[in-house]
């Protein structure tokens, strides 16, 4: 049927298989030329090759080559910057600058500008001196730099020392109390914690919108209910603040001291409890820099706190009242003795804004968020950084202690939630809380009442039961929702849908009755269960 060569004869198609037909050809392919030894190579190999590099390249080939070399370049040169170490004290920036032989200010720059420039500088000629981390620790004389000498102090004032002794003496016996109360509920049967969470998480589920009120012409910036439960306040792009009355949401008092917008908005921990009202009730914290105390008898501040070079964000009362944090856009986060007046403590070591602030319930940490996406854990008894809370890709805008004294929530830019555990020193859990950003975050914190039945685990003549306090979480954002989650699991229990626009804070009242609101539609909000008789 084949012709020679395996070909089929002319004028016929061949049908079947060409395999014997190839197979035929490879034999007689090999018969005629044999198989070549490894000296004699068979036709042309890649090292016999040869390499023509005399060419020249297009205008346009040479001008992407180079826009990819630049662009490597500069990933190359943010990826040495974030391993320079460079110091937090402007007065040492300045030191270094003028040793690198640049100009030690530039026109309309500021501290951070000026220490943002000395650490791309040192990346960009990758001089990473063994004097630099040396000058990061404070540059102590006779340091070497090493990891026995990163724990560095800086002289204190006495009012410093003093105002440590006071957080040691009154946070000691309150940590004491926490753990003596986790562990008596301990021997809480599991039965009991169950059925408290489904009715509590039962009752969450059914919250809904129970009143709304325009707060202002300008955007609300933040609410905070009063330890009792019974006013809010709020802060609004135009500096004001209002004290609402939460059962009728009528407005009570407007406070004016400020000149720009409200950043942070706290009640003293005794405010309508035991606080006498023309003392220090409320706090708040502006874009102007400033801090200012209010009390519940004059509508203008009865004491300005200044010392921040630049907006003041976030604020916090110590749980004792008498101390209370900023957060500012300087850099620094400050303590401040509202009974002098005086500024105690400014705390650098964030790369960035400082942005959130939150103490822990006993008094003993503060925990600081900032804009370099790092917060950090601090010891107020001994002024040690106790934890570094490394794992947001973007801003941490929102930062709060948890009431079991070890787990913090920090809420970022990046639209996550992270859990961090001080007991693991890292970071338990990650919620992908929202579609923008997180605002703000809050735990319900209880009662702050002691003869309160709820607020404690034993009453006469019941059996014992667990605490409520830090049972869920709520979180606040640009994309217009409100989230609660539970903390036990971390999940999502309700989504609260009312505002028209970005919600900028979220509070809960410490009975447990409402969640307020405020955001950029100019409103505040109150939140509570549908069934609700109040």
């Amino acid at each position: 049927m084949d012709g020679t060569n395996g070909k089929p004869p002319a004028g016929r198609i061949y049908f079947g298989s060409l395999e014997d037909v190839e197979a035929r050809n490879r034999q007689a392919a090999a018969a005629a030329d044999p198989v070549p030894t490894p000296s004699q190579p068979k036709g042309t190999t890649l090292d016999s090759l040869k390499v023509d590099d005399k060419y020249e390249l297009a205008d346009s080939s040479k001008r992407a080559r180079d826009q990819h070399m630049e662009v490597m370049e500069m990933f190359e040169r943010k990826k040495r910057a974030r391993t320079v170490v460079v110091p937090t004290d402007d007065k040492k920036v300045r030191e270094k600058l003028r040793e690198l032989g640049e100009p030690v200010c530039l026109f309309a720059e500021d501290n951070m500008d000026r220490r943002t420039r000395l650490r791309h500088l040192l990346a960009k000629d990758a001089v990473i001196e063994g004097g630099d981390e040396k000058m990061a620790s404070g540059d102590e004389e006779g340091g070497s730099g090493s990891d026995d000498e990163e724990e560095v102090y800086t002289p204190g004032t006495d009012s410093l020392l003093k105002a440590r002794r006071v957080i040691a003496h009154y946070s000691l016996p309150k940590a004491a109390e926490r753990v003596k109360r986790q562990n008596a509920e301990t021997d809480i049967p599991i039965g009991v914690f169950k059925a408290m969470r489904s009715e509590e998480f039962g009752k969450l589920m059914t919250y809904a919108n129970h009143s709304s009120q325009i707060g202002d012409d300008r955007p609300l910036s933040q609410c905070a209910f009063s330890p009792d439960s019974q006013y809010l306040a709020t802060g609004s792009f135009g500096g004001l603040c209002k004290i609402w009355s939460v059962a009728d949401s009528k407005l009570s008092h407007t406070l004016r001291g400020h000149t720009d917008k409200i950043g942070g908005l706290k009640w003293h921990p005794k405010a309508h409890i035991s606080q006498d009202r023309g003392a220090v009730n409320l706090a708040s914290g502006g874009g102007d820099g400033i801090v200012n105390l209010w009390s519940l008898e004059s509508d203008t501040p009865i004491q300005s706190l200044k010392g921040h070079e630049a907006r003041v964000a976030r604020i916090g009362f110590h749980p004792m009242g008498r101390f209370l944090g900023s957060a500012g856009f300087d850099g620094t986060w400050r303590l401040w003795d509202i009974e002098a007046g005086t500024e105690v403590l400014t705390q650098r070591g964030h790369s960035r804004e400082v942005y959130a602030i939150g103490f822990q319930c006993d008094g003993s940490l503060v925990a600081t968020g900032g804009l370099d996406a790092v917060g950090r854990v601090w010891d107020l008894r001994t002024g040690r950084s106790a934890l570094t809370m490394e794992g947001h890709v973007s801003d941490i805008l929102g930062i709060d202690f948890s009431p079991n004294g070890y787990q913090i929530a920090t809420g970022s830019a990046d639209n996550a939630i992270r859990i961090w555990d001080l007991r693991a020193l890292r970071s338990i859990h990650s919620i992908p809380a929202h579609t923008n950003l997180v605002s703000d975050i809050k735990f319900f914190a209880g009662s702050p009442y002691e003869n309160d039945p709820d607020a404690r685990m034993h009453v006469e003549g019941e059996e014992p039961r667990p605490s409520k306090s830090g049972l869920y979480l709520g979180s606040s954002s640009f994309d217009g929702t409100i989230k609660i989650w539970s903390a036990d699991d971390w999940k999502l229990q309700k989504s609260l849908v009312g505002h028209t626009g970005k919600v900028t804070g979220i509070d809960i009242s410490n009975d447990g009755r409402y969640i307020g609101s405020s955001g950029f539609d100019r409103t505040f909000k109150l939140w509570a269960p549908e069934a609700a008789d109040y």
